[in-house]
């Protein structure tokens, strides 16, 4: 055998290795590694969605505390200063659309007289769902005004 025939039967013999090894596919430690990484990405996003769902569900509530305060305006203007004692009352007079809870699937407390020269207080009881606490979401709250 010449050199240059040797050459092609080692270069034949890689060409056909190289195959057999492609065709083998991917290892299992290949695989798991793979799923670790993907797993890692997904717990950190996952991490960082459920703060923003938190902080969106109290925005939320915080909007529709102000439009439940201005559809009772609206319900007491059209009952002559009768006060709605729950959502449903505003839907039965077909001032809202929907009885809606708050995003934590409580009842909101509409209360008239307002305070603060308010016609309507409206209130949820926030993330807890008990009475007192930093957490309740008011009509109340002087920084709920104007958002």
């Amino acid at each position: 055998m010449t050199k240059i025939e040797i050459i092609e039967a080692i270069a034949t013999r890689r060409l056909k290795a190289s195959i057999k090894g492609a065709d083998r596919g991917m290892t299992l430690i290949e695989i798991l590694v793979v799923l670790a990484i993907i797993s890692l990405i997904l717990g950190g996003v996952g991490v960082m969605a459920f703060g923003r769902l938190d902080a969106a569900k109290i925005k939320t509530c915080t909007n529709q505390v102000t439009q439940i305060q201005g559809h009772s305006e609206i319900y007491m203007l059209e009952k002559n200063g009768k006060c709605p004692k729950d959502i449903a009352d505003l839907k039965a007079a077909g001032v809202v659309n929907k009885a809606s809870k708050d995003p934590w699937g409580n009842d909101y407390i509409i209360t008239c007289p307002g305070t603060k020269g308010d016609k309507v207080d409206v209130l949820s009881w926030g993330p807890d769902g008990s009475q007192g606490g930093d957490d309740d979401i008011s009509t109340l709250d002087d920084d709920n005004k104007g958002k």
